[in-house]
């Protein structure tokens, strides 16, 4: 029995030192109100800055957007450890008038695999002109 414990433990131990070592994206913010944007202005961007606060090397392995109108592009390059990322995800408005609410679903190698980013707004159509 005592033997077991030991064996318990030591595994206890080796799977909290593994649990230490690992990559995290620590975001700034994770939402992103526009408020209103024009339609006929075209799309509009934000950017999300990360961090890489953990102590391994950080991919971004891929952005996913909720849907055609959203468009993120992020870095391909590990991130270091202490260095900071951006993932740039821009909306198309056009055709697209009310309120929207989009969501870009990051995949890391990190600590929390999926991360989600959100962009919001109100889209003003396009006037009429007679």
């Amino acid at each position: 029995m005592k033997n077991l414990l030991s064996i318990f433990l030591l595994y206890v131990v080796a799977f909290a030192a593994c649990a230490e070592d690992h990559a995290e994206a620590t975001f700034q913010t994770r939402v992103h109100d526009f408020g209103v944007i024009a339609e006929e202005k075209g799309p509009v961007s934000v950017t999300f800055e990360f961090s890489n606060t953990g102590t391994k090397p950080l991919l971004i392995v891929d952005a996913m957007a909720s849907c055609g109108c959203t468009r993120p592009e992020f870095p391909t390059s590990p991130i270091k450890p202490g260095k900071k990322g951006k993932i740039k995800v821009t909306y198309s408005p056009l055709g697209r008038p009310g309120p929207f609410r989009k969501t870009v679903k990051v995949i890391t190698n990190g600590r929390q695999r999926t991360i989600p980013l959100v962009i919001e707004g109100t889209v003003r159509p396009k006037s009429k002109k007679k």
